[in-house]
């Protein structure tokens, strides 16, 4: 059986889903007793920040899908009972900015301490350190669907957005098959972008203009919070996109080396994410 923290969030209802469909076992941890899944994963209702809550559902359970946002600062409690129940294998949804900087420092110290508590573990760790997703954009989603315009900071800030699909299937390979342990793979999308790339790609698909509009970063952090998301967002993404302004975020080839095939471009992410612009 594998285990899924985070099992909602972005990546983690691809993973649960991408075991599923294989015939994999899934154990999906929710605090939402009413979360849906596909049919036959089993639903853990329990708060990774808070691993007693998970003991009585590890039994049986080989491989750990650990989503540093669903587990704050327990990673290194949750391990440990992980491993004395007979999980063997942990797979670390981390970021790039662990190997590459950029940002404020306390995110990527965030990331590095679950990594730490991985390393000191009796499991064997595999790190997917990803950049910047592409399902970031759905921050504009409200602002397109009401002016036609996308509004943020630094808009010739690149970055190389990656596809929230490729980052399941790197997990699903690194959970279930022998020869990652010990490795960290920086996952990134295929070419680097700016603000403004994102916005005329996205047009693109939705077959109408949509611009980009610098804002101050305190409109923009007043409005991320007024579409309700959660109050560490308008620094995460205020913060990369300053650091990428100086520097490009980085562009690696290690999604086509795992998957065998091209990572997906964010032209193929907007298309698949078009109605919740219209």
């Amino acid at each position: 059986m594998i285990m899924v923290t985070g099992a909602t969030g972005t990546v983690g209802r691809e993973v649960v889903r991408l075991l599923a469909a294989r015939g994999v076992e899934v154990a999906a941890v929710t605090r939402d007793p009413a979360a849906r899944f596909p049919d036959g994963v089993r639903r853990v209702v329990g708060d990774p920040s808070r691993p007693g809550s998970l003991a009585g559902s590890l039994d049986g359970v080989a491989a750990l899908l650990l989503s540093p946002r669903a587990v704050g600062g327990a990673a290194a409690e949750l391990l440990a009972l992980a491993a004395e129940r007979g999980v063997r294998r942990v797979v670390v949804l981390s970021a790039v900015t662990v190997e590459y900087g950029g940002g404020y420092r306390r995110f990527a110290a965030e990331f590095e301490r679950v990594e730490a508590a991985a390393r000191a573990s009796d499991l064997t760790w595999t790190f997917l350190r990803c950049a910047d997703f592409a399902a970031n954009t759905l921050a504009w989603a409200p602002q397109i669907r009401a002016t036609g315009a996308a509004r943020g900071v630094h808009g010739a800030a690149a970055t190389s957005p990656v596809h929230e699909r490729d980052v399941a299937e790197a997990a699903v390979l690194a959970l279930r098959e022998d020869g990652h342990a010990g490795r960290a793979y920086a996952l990134t999308g295929p070419r680097s972008l700016t603000q403004y790339d994102r916005a005329r790609l996205l047009g693109e698909v939705l077959g109408r203009e949509v611009t980009f509009e610098e804002v101050p970063p305190e409109v923009l952090r007043r409005s991320l919070l007024a579409q309700g998301l959660p109050a560490d967002v308008p620094d995460r993404l205020i913060g990369y996109a300053a650091a990428c302004l100086a520097a490009p975020g980085p562009t690696t080839d290690t999604l086509p080396r795992l998957l065998s095939r091209p990572a997906r471009t964010f032209t193929t992410w907007a298309a698949d994410h078009a109605p919740a612009f219209t």
